[in-house]
Order: structure tokens, then sequence, then C-alpha cells
């Protein structure tokens, strides 16, 4: 179920490297290279196929933004915050 604005903005609270706009979540990440930057998506992306819930995502060099919506509600919903949370444990025990 699509979630409304307040309630996506209350929810973002807990994520201070996200934003909400373009009817999804965002994040830019930075890693120190190459190499830590593609483990992380490695990591991630069994994280999303254990979810079976996939991001829009890009790469160059260090940096991994990624964007999550959930296409058949045509919005953000609690599905995008499961996979945010998965994302930030991922990219925390990385530090």
């Amino acid at each position: 179920m699509k979630l409304d604005k307040a309630t996506i903005e209350k929810k973002l609270l807990r994520f201070p490297e996200w934003e909400y706009y373009d009817n999804a979540i965002h994040v830019e990440l930075e890693f120190d290279n190459f190499k830590d930057c593609f483990s992380a998506m490695s990591r991630i992306a069994f994280e999303c196929e254990a979810l079976n819930h996939h991001p829009n995502w890009s790469n160059v060099y260090n940096v991994l933004n990624i964007s999550l919506s959930t296409h058949d509600a045509d919005g953000v919903t609690q599905k995008d915050f499961d996979l945010a949370e998965a994302i930030e444990a991922i990219v925390e025990a990385d530090e």
C-alpha cells in the first residue's frame, strides 16, 4: 500500500541520509574506492533478491546512488523502508 507524504517523512527520521522526492526515497552513498562500493552493491543485491524488491541504482567509481519505490503501488511503500533498513545495515557494517 502506497504511503502518504506525512508517513514517509516521519519514517525518514530514522534514515537521516535519505530524502523523499520524485515519488521515491533516495540516498547517495560514498565509499573509499570502487572495490568497496561494488562489494556493498553485491551484498545489497542478495538482500534485494531475498526481499524480492529491487532498487533503481547507479554507480560511478566510489559513489552509489539508490532510489527506492514500489512500481506496483506507484509510490513508496513499507517494502521500500524495509530495503532501506537492510541497505543501512550493510553499509554500517562496512564502516
